[in-house]
This record gives C-alpha cells, structure tokens and sequence, in this order.
C-alpha cells in the first residue's frame, strides 16, 4: 500500500542519514561496520519471518478447539463447618489468647481507622509505612537482633527468606518434618538438599561426614542447617544444643523457623535461644510469624507480652499439664514436647492413611457437635517432602482450666467409641 511504501522510505532516509554521519565522523572503516550490522540484522529479521508457519483463522482445528479449564470442575470441597453456639476452642493456634483481649482487639480497630484495610500485599506493592518501621525496631529490640524484616503474611516470610539467602550452588541439610513453608522455601532456592531424620542428630552427623569426604562441604559452597524451634508438623522441640555444636564443626549457617517458640518460651518469651542460654548469634537467620501468640496485632501482643512476662509461664503450665493428660488416652497416642502447646493425636490402629484421616475427621466433628472445637492436620500428601501420619493437631492455651483439659481427653476417648473404627477393622 501507500502508506506502507512511505513508511519503507522514511525508514532507509532514517538510515541513509545515521551512516552518513557516521562515515563524517570517524571514516570509511566504521561505515563498513555499521552497514555489516545493518546486513546481519535485517537477514535475521527476514529469515525469523519467513520461518513462521501461520495457520488460518478458518482452519478447523482452531476453531474447534477447546482450552483445558486451569482448575478442574468436579472438584469437591467439604464445606467448613458453621458455629452458632460457643465451644472450647483448642484448634486454633493463639496460645496466649490475645486474639480476645481487649486492648488487642481495640487497637486493631483504631489501626482500620487510621490507615484503613487492604488486601495484605507485599510492601514492595502498597507501600512501607511508619508502623511497620516501629514493629521491626520493636522486634529487634525484643529479640536481642541486629535488625528485623517485616514482612505481609507469616508463610511467605519464610518460603521467601530461604531462597533470598540459599542459591542454587549451596546445600542444605533439613529436617525431614520442617513444614511446608520451608519446604516451599528450599524448593525456590533450586540448591542441593539432604534430609535428615526428625531430631535424629547421629543421623545429621553421618551425612554431614559423608558431605565432607565427598568433598560437598568446602569453602566454596555455602552450607546450610534448616530446622524449627518447635515443629508444627510433630509438636516436638529441636534439639538446638546440638545442632549448634554440629554446625561449628562442620561449617554450616542456621536458619532456625521460631514461628512456635517465639511468644511460647524463654523467661521473656524469646524463644528456644533465651530458654537454652544459646548465644543469638550462633543462629546465622531467624524466621517467625505472627500469627500465633502474637495474634497477628504485633505490636499491641508485644507490648502485652513485655508487661505481662508471666503469661508465657501460665501457657507452659497448660501445656505441660496437656502432656500428662494425653497419656492417659485409652485408644490413641500422641506427640509433643511438654512446653510445646501444639500436640499431635494419632490413632494406633494400624490402618490405610485415607482411613485414619477419615476416622479421625468423624471423630472431630463428633467432638464439634458435643462442645469442642478441634482440627486434623492438613497436608498436600502429593507435594509433601515427607508426609505425616494423620492426625488430630490440638493447640493449648493459657485460658484452659484443669477441667477443660481433663473435658477433651475424656471426650476424645468418647468420640473414638462412638464413631472411631470398629475393633475387627484392620488395614487393607
């Protein structure tokens, strides 16, 4: 067309001019090059173009063809279940009970008035603004830390910390129960990763041997130890002493998730560290969220925690007490450490997986309808690094009494003889 043709005119006017200055400037050599340039480009440009197979918009195929829906349709969800009247509530994690506090609950509602409700976005996104300057000085202040890092929603804080510091050339020795976010974290990092036996120090000395004669750990190559405080996914504490002794040895970096020990432990609630006399800066990187005793208020729960100390001993005394009741269950057993508030309840019926989780399902909404709220873990079995056992996560809390804790143990027992499985069931 026309317009096309003056369009192919005022392009080569456009390059007649560059190369005429270009010969004006520096000669007939740097002419030579430019229009060898010129030469090489518009070859490749040709030769891309005529490469291309298009197809017709009439052509059968495309006008028959039907994309894939990106998420299935005949997916089933259970509904979550609706609570009209009050129950115990040992499911969810806010084992100070700040989440009811009024002075938690008030400042929350004068922080919405103030600077109003968004979708909890990264920072990078919606902006850094002074309470979050406040809350990370605070922080640091109150862990004994250099600086802190604040970041919208606990999970991402930790699969993003991890591949922020570990690169692809580095290794990793993890625990095989860390949780999912950290295994989200070690996955982005795309490095090497060795999982170690749950608490199983012996067996995390072995391969750390092996690494070294292997020549896996040198000066070259970062290493690093991924472990929890407390583990989420078995209510267990880490054997920190020993971690530490072992990465001194061996050369390794620690990055220790305190998402369930933070707020939990120590004198002043700092943690594993504070409450095993380790130095802080034996631990290279800490990760935690807020989300639990902190009650997601941070700095209201801070402020709490600080004036408040002895809180953190009534919620070990809870927990403590749990463990001693969990024993007398007569129809399951269980995992936790005794300062730990999160317990594991397993069933000791040997049993298909699905039937465990479907047992113990009927027997936490059994316990729902008689006054208690409970939970069984949650996990993507198919994206899992190693995927527990099915079971039943019970949270403490400094608000339960004797009597609450001696009311789930008997109701627990009660559930599993009304809707557990029958004694003639085994697994298949």
């Amino acid at each position: 067309t026309e317009a096309q043709k003056e369009a192919n005119l005022s392009a080569l006017n456009i390059i007649k001019m560059i190369l005429v200055d270009i010969y004006d400037m520096a000669g007939w050599w740097s002419l030579v090059v430019a229009l060898q340039v010129v030469f090489i480009s518009s070859y490749y440009v040709y030769s891309r173009n005529k490469s291309r197979k298009y197809v017709s918009s009439s052509n059968g195929q495309l006008v028959d063809w039907d994309p894939a829906p990106l998420v299935e349709q005949d997916i089933e969800v259970e509904e979550p279940p609706l609570i009209d009247d009050k129950v115990l509530n040992v499911g969810a994690t806010s084992f100070l009970g700040l989440d009811k506090d009024e002075s938690v609950v008030n400042s929350a509602l004068e922080c919405m008035d103030k600077y109003g409700v968004g979708s909890c976005g990264p920072r990078a996104f919606y902006g850094t603004i002074d309470v979050h300057l406040s809350l990370e000085e605070r922080l640091a202040s109150f862990l004994e830390v250099e600086e802190t890092c604040v970041y919208s929603y606990g999970f991402s804080a930790i699969s993003s910390a991890i591949p922020a510091y570990v690169k692809r050339a580095d290794i990793i020795f993890a625990d095989e129960n860390v949780w999912f976010a950290i295994q989200k974290g070690i996955q982005a990092s795309r490095s090497t990763v060795r999982y170690f036996k749950h608490n199983d120090m012996t067996d995390l000395e072995r391969q750390l041997s092996e690494a070294a004669k292997k020549k896996e750990l040198n000066p070259r190559r970062r290493a690093f130890i991924i472990a929890e405080g407390i583990y989420y996914n078995t209510g267990e504490m880490c054997p920190l002493r020993q971690l530490v002794k072992l990465a001194r040895q061996y050369k390794l970096r620690i990055m220790l998730d305190e998402s369930l020990t933070i707020g939990v432990v120590g004198k002043h609630g700092r943690g594993i560290t504070e409450l095993l006399d380790i130095p802080r800066d034996e631990i290279d990187l800490i990760m935690c969220s807020l989300e639990h005793s902190f009650a997601t208020a941070a700095i209201s729960a801070l402020d709490i925690i600080q004036q408040r100390p002895h809180i953190i001993h009534e919620l070990n005394e809870i927990s403590n007490k749990m463990n001693k009741a969990l024993s007398k269950l007569k129809h399951f057993t269980f995992r936790g450490d005794a300062l730990s508030p999160i317990k594991h309840i397993y069933l000791t019926r040997d049993l298909t997986v699905q039937l465990k989780q479907t047992y113990l399902c009927n027997i936490t909404r059994y316990c729902l309808e008689k006054g208690i709220a409970m939970t069984t873990a949650a996990y993507l079995r198919d994206d899992e690094a190693n995927c527990p056992e099915p079971s039943i996560r019970l949270a403490a809390s400094r608000k339960l009494t004797d009597e609450h804790v001696q009311q789930i143990i008997d109701l627990l027992d009660e559930a599993f003889e009304a809707v557990g499985p029958q004694p003639d069931m085994v697994a298949v």
